[in-house]
């Protein structure tokens, strides 16, 4: 991937895309990703002239760190939380965290970069880091891993795969939020679906799936929606991504990330599964609020992100489980993103600074058990067997979904190819409005036209 000129940074910026969607993933209900600065504030100054060169071995001036995050809600205070103890246990860092709103990090940071006033760390989604990395905002991380102790055979390897472009690191992933399944335990046991384990009563398979959305239409009182998801954008668009997945299809961009490349037939046959679970009544027409209908009791089964566990949590009298998406297909995949760390350029590229951040970020990682509140399931595999990881209830339900997610090739464009083409395009198709095979070719000629631009 050819790296643009930081110099131009602070005149492409603007071109920086779906900026203003709020959540992890774009939906306004995948709470615990959006910002806590107003959307007035200007980018902070990250004082990049502090700490010095005395290293992180003690004995001398602390290590000072900038560190940008994009996180509100319970995200925020685990990350909070995460800084604090990390300070503690090491007297010879000093991280600061400063929290952007999420709708307007991205811009924010790529603009501090490009002026020399980014911070010595930061967050990014693994969908953005192509972008970033394009752009000249990020750099790789391969040169001082090994002196901050960061060993790259401790983490998640599809989630570390996804953060690796032409053979270099770029970032620490610190989690993956999949998009998953939640179930009411009260209407699944209501319907007869729900087994003494008190998991679904569910054949993993196409027709198993259909049969299993019968029985509770049939079943349950008529204003239960059997299955709740929004009517269009994200969610849709994640359980395509999922079943096509499942059928084996390819990315939709050739490996050169020059072509559009969707294995058309597979595309079809999940958009017609998908138009088949609307036109046949199983999910809710128009629903204002497929969250408020899952989480008021009224629905018995939803699908989205992991994000929405904690809000389920605490909810009162709300008895649900949690689990993988079904395996409707040929193999289990679902769709996903993770949370990373990064080290942005900074204008000194103090060694001292960047050795002290990668070992926060790998600390980060390593106690992924206090990010995992929120629902995310952490980076490195060991983290899943502590006892404090354990306890937590549904998170190892899911937690084997880490490996299943099927994340894009590093296309500097998969934003806009989500938003501007497969968001638009498929919205069509659960409205009944288009024919799957048409949507395909419509998809194919969009992708190209965006690769071109």
């Amino acid at each position: 991937m050819k790296k643009r000129n930081t110099g131009f940074l602070a005149l492409t910026f603007m071109l920086s895309f779906s900026l203003v969607l709020g959540g992890c993933g774009g939906n306004n209900n995948a709470g615990g990703a959006t910002g806590g600065n107003t959307g007035s504030s200007p980018a902070p100054s990250a004082d990049n002239s502090t700490g010095g060169n005395t290293g992180t071995e003690g004995g001398g001036e602390a290590v000072n760190l900038s560190f940008w995050t994009l996180f509100d809600g319970g995200d925020g205070d685990n990350m909070q939380k995460l800084v604090d103890e990390f300070n503690k246990s090491h007297p010879d860092i000093k991280v600061k965290n400063t929290k952007l709103v999420w709708a307007e990090y991205y811009t924010k940071l790529i603009t501090a970069v490009g002026n020399s006033n980014g911070p010595d760390i930061g967050i990014s989604h693994t969908s953005r880091l192509p972008d970033l990395i394009n752009q000249g905002v990020v750099t790789d991380l391969d040169a001082v891993a090994g002196e901050a102790g960061v060993d790259w055979a401790t983490f998640n390897q599809n989630l570390l795969d996804a953060t690796v472009v032409d053979g270099k690191h770029y970032a620490v992933p610190i989690d993956t939020h999949p998009f998953i399944m939640y179930y009411n335990k009260k209407l699944l046991k209501e319907a007869g679906l729900l087994g003494d384990d008190g998991k679904p009563v569910l054949e993993q398979s196409a027709d198993g799936f259909l049969a299993f959305l019968k029985t509770l239409k049939e079943k349950l009182p008529a204003k239960t929606t059997p299955f709740a998801l929004s009517n269009s954008n994200d969610d849709p668009y994640r359980l395509w991504w999922a079943l096509y997945s499942q059928l084996g299809g390819n990315d939709l961009v050739s490996d050169d990330l020059k072509k559009a490349e969707i294995d058309k037939a597979k595309g079809v046959q999940a958009a017609e599964y998908i138009q088949k679970l609307f036109t046949e009544g199983y999910i809710k027409k128009n629903d204002p609020d497929f969250y408020k209908n899952f989480q008021s009791g009224t629905a018995a089964v939803m699908m989205t992100g992991v994000w929405a566990t904690g809000t389920w949590e605490a909810t009162k009298g709300l008895e649900f489980g949690a689990m993988p998406i079904p395996k409707l297909f040929g193999q289990e995949a679902t769709w996903g993103d993770s949370h990373t760390i990064i080290l942005p350029l900074t204008k000194s590229e103090d060694p001292a600074k960047r050795k002290a951040a990668l070992i926060f970020a790998d600390y980060v990682a390593e106690n992924g058990q206090i990010w995992a509140k929120a629902g995310h399931i952490p980076s490195k595999p060991s983290v899943l067997e502590k006892q404090e990881y354990k306890d937590m209830p549904y998170r190892s339900d899911y937690a084997a979904v880490a490996g299943t997610v099927k994340f894009n090739k590093p296309s500097t464009k998969n934003w806009q190819i989500r938003d501007n083409v497969s968001f638009k395009i498929l919205n069509e198709v659960w409205a009944n409005k288009m024919k799957p095979a048409e949507a395909m070719d419509k998809m194919e000629a969009g992708v190209q036209k965006e690769l071109d631009k």
